[in-house]
């Protein structure tokens, strides 16, 4: 089977991400809490954000910003709902 490089999600994902993802219903790995991210306790600012779960306290979301470069780290998700106005 034939496939594309990552630069075919650069069009998907900048649609995405253009959006407020703090209203994407995410599910924490551990303990299975479903809500907004805008409900995790995010930590920091440095070196980098975390996000942990209310409910369990577990890391579900790290960003860390360099000058040029973001690294978004979402192991601790099983899952991010993000609506999409059409």
């Amino acid at each position: 089977m034939d496939y594309q490089d990552g630069n075919a999600l650069a069009g998907p994902l900048s649609e995405i991400f253009s959006l407020d993802v703090t209203v994407a219903q995410g599910k924490c790995a551990a303990c299975g809490l479903r809500g907004p991210l805008a409900q995790l306790h995010v930590y920091g600012p440095d070196p980098g954000l975390v996000a942990r779960c209310p409910s369990c306290e577990e890391v579900v979301l790290t960003l860390v910003r360099g000058p040029n470069d973001a690294w978004l780290d979402l192991r601790g998700s099983v899952s991010l709902r993000i609506p999409i106005a059409e």
